[in-house]
């Protein structure tokens, strides 16, 4: 959702004649989050996507209007009148059409970057586009490499934890916003809190310990730990040791994911994040088609 802003970002600066459309209200089901905003330039470009499904046609066209004569207009959608052919979940949306000035670009990076929180006001509307949560990552392996690509999709600012300056490197983990060369007690403890969820990669003693101790003395909402059941049984005992109790130790998710039956770096990666995704929206991570009510639930997280 957020990429959209750093294209509007260069349009911007590239003097190009565009317009955007802003979801403004919405009822019913979460087709996406509020403020999701889609691009269209005056030749019919279109970048982004805001779940309209066969009525984005007519967004693009309000856009182009819009680009043309920078004339702010309403639109309202109404999915439901589609449902009985079967094309839509059902929803109604309210977007708003309209012409950034120069101005903009500067608000556009910094919802982008996500580093703060960030205010969009446009025609007696606003949203605050929150701060992108952190995934913290220690241990630079391959599947740490997997996990960044995947998570920066998601929406995560993603940092990796490792001393080892050959395996913690840009070539490697290519999908990092951040690499930190240190000790998991060292950057882990002023790091952690409740949006930022760790996993614990490495598959030794000397990495997995320090890490599991910083995030149970941490308020992290998903703590994260690859490895073995019989490595996960090690690591608790050497946990309970130190004085962990039952109800610390029940918050690492060992092995981490969901058993979605993969066997690659990649299919174990979708499910760990999977896992953090159903943590992250109240989900079960059972099978749509055995759940009831809304498939999609409303949300502010973008």
């Amino acid at each position: 959702m957020r990429d959209v802003f750093g294209v509007i970002a260069r349009w911007l600066d590239e003097r190009r004649r565009f317009a955007l459309a802003t979801l403004v209200g919405l009822s019913e089901s979460a087709t996406a989050p509020i403020g999701t905003t889609i691009a269209v330039d005056e030749a019919g470009g279109i970048v982004g996507n805001i779940g309209a499904g066969c009525y984005e046609a007519d967004i693009v066209t309000a856009c182009m209007r819009t680009a043309v004569d920078g004339e702010t207009r309403r639109l309202e959608i109404n999915l439901d009148d589609v449902v009985a052919a079967g094309t839509a979940c059902g929803a109604v949306m309210q977007l708003l059409v309209w012409r950034p000035g120069p101005a903009f670009a500067h608000t556009a990076r910094e919802i982008t970057d996500g580093k703060e929180a960030t205010r969009l006001a446009i025609d007696g509307f606003e949203h605050v586009f929150p701060p992108k949560e952190t995934l913290v990552l220690v241990g630079a392996t391959a599947l740490a490499a997997e996990l960044a690509t995947i998570a920066k999709r998601l929406d995560f600012y993603v940092v990796v934890v490792d001393p080892r300056q050959a395996f913690a490197t840009r070539e490697r983990i290519t999908g990092a916003h951040e690499i930190v060369h240190a000790w998991p007690d060292e950057y882990l403890p002023n790091a952690l809190n409740e949006r930022t969820p760790v996993v614990v990669l490495s598959h030794d003693l000397k990495f997995d310990l320090p890490a599991l101790r910083c995030a149970l003395q941490s308020n992290a909402p998903y703590i994260g730990l690859l490895g073995s059941r019989r490595s996960q049984a090690a690591r608790h005992a050497s946990l309970e040791e130190e004085g962990f109790g039952d109800a610390a130790l029940a918050r690492i998710h060992g092995p981490a994911g969901l058993d979605l039956g993969g066997v690659t770096i990649a299919e174990t990666a979708l499910s760990i994040l999977a896992e953090i995704v159903a943590m992250r929206r109240g989900g079960e991570g059972a099978p749509l088609r055995h759940a009831h009510g809304a498939i999609h639930r409303a949300t502010c997280v973008p």
